[in-house]
């Protein structure tokens, strides 16, 4: 045998298990759930049918601050979930804690913090990095390199481009009072953020808003119009024909 398997885990039909994986107690692996090579589960972690995870993803870690963090960590996470046909890719780590609905597709190299809600059909591409508590609604695409920071709430449908950078704190880190003020954008349903832009601290990005590449999001923005820019200004509407009422 090279993979290590707890007498507790409840393996489901038809898992196929890679070599040198490892499985820690509780863990509950549903049908059909394909790990690969060098993949660690770790204990209580609940995935489900249709599973797919690849070579070297660590899954249901528990967070480990610095001593010098903001962060704390809560001794009552509970286990990681993982929803139907979810699709891992290599070398992700998925800390305890969050819950992951069914179909989302996360690629390689990228992480999700503790506390996090990731509704169904959520594509979080190559190398995007989610902190904590991080709520992101269906069928939303982070591409590439995104950064989202903690205490973001991306809706519904909504679009982020290749690096993108979300920010949640305009103290930089500086006197105890910005722990009052630490709150990370709100993207509403069906708005796009192009290549490159910043969202700052407790921005709102409105319903359909359309950020240009390269922007720079310092205000809230209105419903359904196009931001270029640094700072950001409205240019004009987004055509009807782009808005989601109008996609198959």
């Amino acid at each position: 045998m090279n993979h290590y398997i707890h007498d507790s885990v409840q393996l489901g039909d038809n898992v196929k298990i890679g070599h040198f994986s490892v499985i820690e107690e509780d863990v509950v692996i549903g049908d059909n759930v394909v790990i690969g090579n060098n993949v660690t589960i770790h204990a209580g972690t609940v995935v489900g049918n249709n599973v797919s995870i690849a070579d070297n993803s660590v899954i249901g870690r528990w967070p480990k601050p610095a001593k010098t963090s903001t962060v704390k960590v809560d001794a009552e996470l509970p286990p990681l979930r993982l929803g139907d046909g979810c699709n891992i890719g290599a070398n992700v780590v998925l800390y305890r804690g969050s819950i992951f609905g069914d179909e989302v597709m996360i690629g390689d190299l990228a992480s999700v913090r503790e506390k996090c809600e990731i509704g169904r059909n959520v594509v979080i591409g190559r190398g995007v990095a989610v902190e904590n508590q991080v709520k992101i609604g269906e069928y939303t695409k982070i591409q590439t390199n995104a950064y989202i920071t903690a205490y973001t709430t991306l809706e519904d449908h909504v679009f982020i481009a290749p690096t993108v950078t979300t920010t949640n704190d305009n103290f930089m880190g500086r006197t105890k009072e910005r722990f009052k003020f630490v709150k990370g954008p709100y993207v509403k349903r069906g708005a796009r953020v192009g290549g490159g832009s910043i969202l700052l601290p407790g921005v709102t990005v409105a319903e359909e808003s359309f950020v240009a590449a390269g922007a720079l999001i310092h205000r809230d923005t209105e419903p359904a119009k196009l931001y270029v820019g640094v700072p950001a200004k409205p240019l004009r509407d987004v055509p009807d024909r782009e808005k989601l009422e109008n996609q198959e």
